[in-house]
């Protein structure tokens, strides 16, 4: 039986360009949970990132080793394919396709699966981290869900009962709305550890400097986008093409600019606090 470890922590003192191509590869799970292919971006003190995949019909669930109730603030972005997120604690079941988020509190079952016949992948921003003990740690502080106990159905509502669901997914159209000439931001999350949504710049566009509460990541969806950030040790400049990430830490300022012909479309998480 595979034996539950922490999954690698990437972490940096600096702003720092994390490049698809060098990103840290992990597998999680055991064949009761499922495998689940994890890229890990980023693991700091503030902020965790990474994007997970399963193959077509794949899925994670969990199992006594390894348990998928966390203690933290999450939000998934959806890369690639369709994700069905269940609560099997409650039978709460949500439907996420290509480019549509969700999100949900601490101490939340999660079971997710690949749906519709194709490759599944989604970026997941999530804090406090697993360095604050908010993962694996905490979730063997939870009560176990045995497998017969599991939901994949909420009945009561069929009866209309009131019964609010854990998640909330994210279109885009019921974002927070921030704009800058050339800019648009949407916040889609604002909970107590983690402010997460997406940027669009249009070509040519350019930022004013901005600040946060807390550790930035950026994750590039499309076109070209330049980061300058600067820190305590000078500025960074880097350039982000798809599925690149930017990690700028607390204390920082930087700008974010369109170099090329198309919109610049990025994902972003700060945590634990947007604001200065």
């Amino acid at each position: 039986m595979t034996k539950y470890s922490p999954s690698p922590r990437p972490t940096f003192d600096r702003p720092t360009l994390i490049s698809r191509v060098g990103v840290t590869r992990h597998v999680w799970g055991d064949a009761e949970a499922g495998e689940v292919n994890d890229w890990i971006y980023a693991s700091t003190d503030k902020v965790h990132c990474l994007v997970f995949g399963v193959g077509p019909e794949g899925s994670y669930r969990h199992s006594s080793e390894f348990r998928t109730v966390f203690g933290a603030d999450e939000y998934l972005h959806v890369l690639e394919g369709e994700m069905i997120l269940i609560d099997p604690e409650h039978g709460n079941v949500v439907h996420v396709p290509t480019g549509h988020g969700a999100s949900f509190g601490p101490n939340t079952w999660q079971h997710v699966y690949a749906h519709g016949g194709q490759p599944l992948r989604v970026l997941e921003m999530f804090a406090p981290p697993p360095s604050a003990g908010t993962s694996g740690a905490h979730a063997r502080t939870r009560p176990y869900l045995e497998r017969e106990d599991w939901k994949y159905q909420n009945d009561a509502a069929l009866a209309g009962a009131e019964t609010p669901s854990a998640f909330t997914v994210h279109d885009g159209r019921s974002a927070l709305l921030r704009y800058e000439p050339g800019v648009l931001t949407g916040v889609e999350l604002a909970a107590e550890h983690l402010t997460a949504g997406w940027i669009e710049i249009s070509p040519g566009g350019i930022s004013q400097q901005h600040a946060h509460g807390g550790d930035l990541v950026l994750f590039a969806l499309t076109g070209k986008t330049f980061v300058r950030a600067s820190h305590d040790d000078g500025e960074v400049v880097a350039e982000l093409g798809p599925e690149d990430v930017m990690y700028v830490p607390d204390g920082s300022t930087y700008d974010i600019r369109n170099i090329g012909s198309e919109t610049c479309r990025l994902v972003f998480g700060v945590a634990p606090t947007f604001l200065p």
